[in-house]
């Protein structure tokens, strides 16, 4: 049996007495589990895989205590998978990310029991909770650089759009801008890997390269190696709205499923008539290669949200240089839009986010057959609703208790206007023929059926 023990770093490396009590009483419950499977999730950063029930079974003998000392507490790993090392010494930056998912998940376990503010609407809760995790990892920096870009895509690319996102990210980070991602492989990882060497060559030493997760997919998509900044929000929603009220601007590149939600869930946000005036910048681009996919996805949204929901983006084939500038000479019109609002240059508050964008939805037969897919509700309504649909096919396709889920079940079944299944059902074959909903190499078998 292999075993190590690590000292503390970051926001865990001082510790008080009632802390380290209260770290071992938790480790003791179920929170014990979800810590086991982050860990081992962040322990085999940079492997490429997309099925968490394979990296749970090569890891059985896998194993995390913590220890307790007077001046803090350790982690020990009992039999720790061997891509975490090099020379028989654990990665520095695998080490780190140990202690996020440490504080992260004792934050989220034990600060939100809405006692704090008693009265306070549901809406604001939430949003004080994405921001107070936030401001507790320490990714709040009150610089007033306003250069923060959120990056989405797909973990399941093709080189030559792996290629083009790491082009995107080194003229990205020539222009001192930073990066923000899901943390995963693919287009996430392009990026940042792209923006540190455009960082280096500027002599930018304040490089930021910002994974937000969730505890359900960090073990499907485990953080890749440029990570330096690592955050694993509740769920799903509180990670979409830490997403788009850290950004300046949002590019996306071409994805799958996950990719829709998230465009679905943006589209909705600045659908909502109190978000008109906002300024984001959002861009979809992609190579040569991908100009199929933004018209599938145009015509979607053309067919679905409307021309109004088209107007919020821009579509950039083939120029990363482009993309870069575009971004860069709309920081201003940012700056002037928060000054204006006084609201904050690092946490968005004057975005207004409904409830039915907050609120966790919980995939399973009953609410995905449930879902209201008919054109006969407002625009903002429906692009919460097939964000929904989205979600549940993520969580079928990769998430541990969807991936369950289905096996014991059968596919999820969709429900709704005729029209309107047609189209999702033609959008998501295409994602499966352009092998964007699993890693190359491995078969694809629908958890869904459109009905």
């Amino acid at each position: 049996m292999k075993s190590i023990q690590l000292n503390p770093l970051g926001a865990m490396s001082q510790l008080s007495k009632l802390e380290v009590d209260k770290l071992n009483h938790s480790a003791d419950s179920q929170l014990y589990h979800l810590f086991r499977s982050c860990c081992l999730a962040v322990l085999n950063s940079g492997a490429e895989t997309d099925n968490c029930e394979n990296l749970f079974d090569e890891n059985e003998q896998f194993d995390i205590r913590l220890v307790s000392r007077e001046r803090g507490v350790k982690i020990e790993l009992v039999n720790p998978p061997a891509i975490a090392f090099v020379d028989e010494k654990l990665i520095k930056g695998v080490h780190e990310h140990l202690f996020s998912v440490l504080r992260d998940l004792l934050h989220m376990g034990e600060s939100f029991n809405g006692r704090e503010f008693p009265g306070v609407a549901e809406s604001a809760y939430i949003t004080h909770k994405v921001f107070d995790m936030m401001r507790n990892a320490q990714t709040i920096k009150n610089t007033a650089e306003l250069n923060l870009v959120v990056c989405w895509g797909g973990h399941s690319i093709g080189e030559t759009e792996y290629q083009y996102t790491k082009e995107v990210g080194y003229q990205l980070g020539l222009r001192e801008l930073n990066i923000c991602t899901g943390c995963g492989p693919g287009a996430m990882k392009g990026p940042m890997k792209g923006a540190t060497i455009g960082h280096a060559k500027q002599r930018y030493r304040n490089g930021r390269y910002l994974g937000i997760t969730e505890p359900s997919i960090i073990a499907a998509e485990p953080p890749n190696a440029i990570v330096n900044e690592l955050v694993i929000m509740p769920d799903i929603e509180k990670r979409l709205e830490a997403f788009v009220r850290m950004s300046h601007a949002i590019i996306v590149f071409p994805g799958g499923a996950g990719t829709a939600e998230e465009l679905l869930y943006l589209l909705g946000l600045m659908l909502n008539e109190q978000n008109k005036e906002q300024v984001l910048p959002i861009i979809l681009t992609g190579p040569k290669v991908c100009e199929g996919y933004f018209i599938a996805i145009d015509k979607f949204i053309a067919a679905t949200l409307g021309s109004e929901a088209q107007s919020l983006y821009q579509i950039i084939v083939d120029d990363p240089k482009l993309v870069a500038q575009t971004i860069n000479t709309k920081r201003a019109d940012v700056r002037a839009y928060r000054k204006a609002k006084g609201d904050s240059f690092d946490f968005n508050w004057s975005l207004k986010i409904e409830p039915e964008f907050q609120v966790p939805f919980l995939p399973t037969h009953t609410s995905m057959s449930a879902l209201n897919l008919h054109f006969d509700q407002p625009k903002a309504e429906l692009a919460a609703n097939l964000r929904k649909a989205f979600s549940g096919i993520v969580a079928g396709n990769v998430k541990a208790d969807g991936v369950k889920l289905i096996r014991e079940q059968g596919p999820f079944q969709l429900n709704g206007d005729r029209e309107l299944m047609t189209l999702m059902d033609e959008l998501l074959q295409s994602f499966v023929v352009q092998q964007r909903m699993k890693l190359p190499g491995s078969e694809y078998v629908p958890c869904y059926e459109i009905m």
